[in-house]
């Protein structure tokens, strides 16, 4: 059962990620634009983000939610920064947000983290 479901367009990375398929974007909490929110979501039908969490556990060694979840982040954020994998600039997503968790301090220009199931058109 999803939390939330998002709709939106927006620049979204797509990278793998063991064996998932992982998106990457932002969403922010006001009309600032500010991105403050890092949507990280499994390109699955059958997932529902979880799977981010686990592999944060037990191929990233992070035993603890704040850690997994900078994990995460990091993840994400380094598939972007290196730009190998596709960049969709202008895409229409909608996510089901499974867990919102939110972080103890800014990471990776984040405050709260969003992990779930994202469908992307054509991917």
């Amino acid at each position: 059962m999803s939390l939330t479901e998002l709709t939106a367009i927006s620049r979204v990375t797509l990278f793998p990620l063991d064996v998932l398929t992982v998106a990457y974007t932002t969403h922010s909490s006001d009309t600032r634009g500010l991105g403050d929110i890092g949507l990280v979501a499994v390109v699955d039908e059958q997932g529902d983000g979880e799977e981010l969490w686990r592999l944060a556990r037990d191929l990233g060694g992070r035993p603890q939610d704040t850690d997994q979840a900078r994990w995460i982040l990091t993840q994400a954020s380094r598939a972007r920064t290196v730009a190998a994998y596709t960049n969709l600039p202008d895409a229409k997503w909608t996510a089901n947000i499974h867990r919102r968790y939110p972080l103890d301090a800014l990471f990776a220009n984040h405050e709260l983290l969003m992990t779930g199931r994202i469908s992307v058109p054509g991917f």
